[in-house]
């Protein structure tokens, strides 16, 4: 039987996917995934059959749903869709996709609209975090006209904050799920350090000597290396330690197999720094750390995801991990970082912290901010063959 249901397709930073009220789509859990891959058209490697862009940022889903919660004004579940294979994941959440939350739940009236600023409280299912966002509305619909861009994104378009509520612990409960800022691991009689810090989403940090990359490497330039299996091979034995530390897997077999979303990992670098004076370079080309996301079966994402991000800030806020000691490389051990830039393949992302004081006169991580835009591209129904 054929179905008709109402979806609107939205970009949400540098990320795109369906939006489903969650009365539209079937309660039970196995439909639910069923439809999805029905509509994504998955499992296939073009997904030619339905609407998903065959890349992992263009294969995600949000399913939004009036709240309940004294806390919220929305719930949010993000869906991760498979590409060449039947997995619908919810273990984790998207913060790009995060950003289009906010208007999609304006224009279909789920809050109450406000100009010019509508504050829309997000509660996200996933990971059991609250966050704010800061809407542009206009004659009560989210207004996406303005001047603001982000890299990975033709055009501007207006700006989007998102403040991520104590993003601590969000999948496994802590900060720091090994116990320690920095860990070692023995591959291929190496050691490797690393970091790995739960926040937003559970992310490895690994410095890209570790790895054998320079860091500063383009999707394409990181799949032509002559030892990309190797190196994936590495990022894969780090990734899947860490999911058996953070009980997502019961062994390396099992975290390839049924924990292949989480945790991520992010390779860090220094710095390479243009002089403005010299080289013609403005405080945009200026960056405090180098990063590359690598997301499904070891593959650089062509930007970097916005949890990683937020994740990245409370690393560099948290000393003794391998962003903290990247950013206090010939700044002195310093204790707070209240904005970080970080260099992605596409450009930069800022990312800023937000402290409550201590009576001891330290400062305690409130929550962190990110700037994105969002874009309503198409609002009507997709249409599914179901038993």
């Amino acid at each position: 039987m054929e179905r008709k249901i109402p979806c609107t397709y939205m970009r949400g930073g540098t990320s795109k996917g369906c939006f489903f009220l969650a009365s539209d789509l079937p309660e039970d859990p196995k439909a639910r995934k069923s439809w999805l891959l029905k509509i994504y058209g998955s499992p296939d490697s073009r997904q030619i059959n339905g609407m998903g862009g065959a890349t992992p940022t263009t294969s995600k889903a949000a399913v939004i749903s009036k709240s309940s919660r004294p806390d919220a004004d929305v719930d949010y579940l993000f869906c991760q869709i498979g590409i060449d294979s039947s997995m619908v994941d919810m273990s984790m959440n998207c913060g790009n996709i995060s950003s289009a939350v906010g208007p999609y739940a304006v224009d279909h009236q789920l809050v109450k609209a406000k100009e010019p600023i509508t504050e829309v409280r997000i509660y996200n299912v996933n990971t059991g975090k609250i966050i704010l966002a800061r809407v542009p509305v206009r004659n009560g619909r989210y207004d996406s006209e303005g001047s603001y861009r982000i890299d990975g994104v033709p055009g501007t378009a207006s700006r989007i904050d998102l403040a991520f509520q104590k993003p601590q612990g969000a999948v496994t409960g802590k900060l720091l799920p090994t116990g320690h800022p920095l860990d070692f691991l023995e591959i291929e009689g190496e050691q490797v350090a690393y970091s790995f810090v739960d926040a937003a989403n559970p992310i490895v940090f690994v410095s890209s000597r570790s790895i054998g990359i320079k860091g500063t490497e383009t999707p394409a330039q990181y799949e032509a290396l002559e030892n990309i299996v190797r190196i994936k091979k590495r990022i894969e034995i780090l990734r899947g330690t860490c999911a058996v530390t953070a009980g997502l897997a019961k062994d390396l077999e099992d975290a390839r197999v049924n924990s292949p979303v989480l945790p991520k990992v992010a390779i860090c670098s220094e710095p390479e720094r243009v002089l403005k004076d010299e080289q013609g370079g403005t405080e945009a080309d200026y960056a405090d750390i180098v990063a590359r996301f690598i997301t499904l079966n070891g593959k650089m994402n062509p930007s970097f995801a916005g949890t990683a991000g937020i994740c990245m800030a409370v690393a560099a806020n948290t000393p003794g991990t391998i962003v903290h000691r990247i950013l206090c490389a010939g700044q002195g051990e310093k204790v707070s970082f209240e904005k970080i830039r970080i260099a992605h393949p596409c450009g930069i992302m800022e990312i800023g912290a937000e402290f409550t004081g201590k009576e001891d006169g330290g400062k305690v991580l409130e929550s962190c901010i990110l700037g994105r835009t969002a874009r309503k591209i198409m609002d009507g129904f997709v249409y599914i063959c179901t038993d």
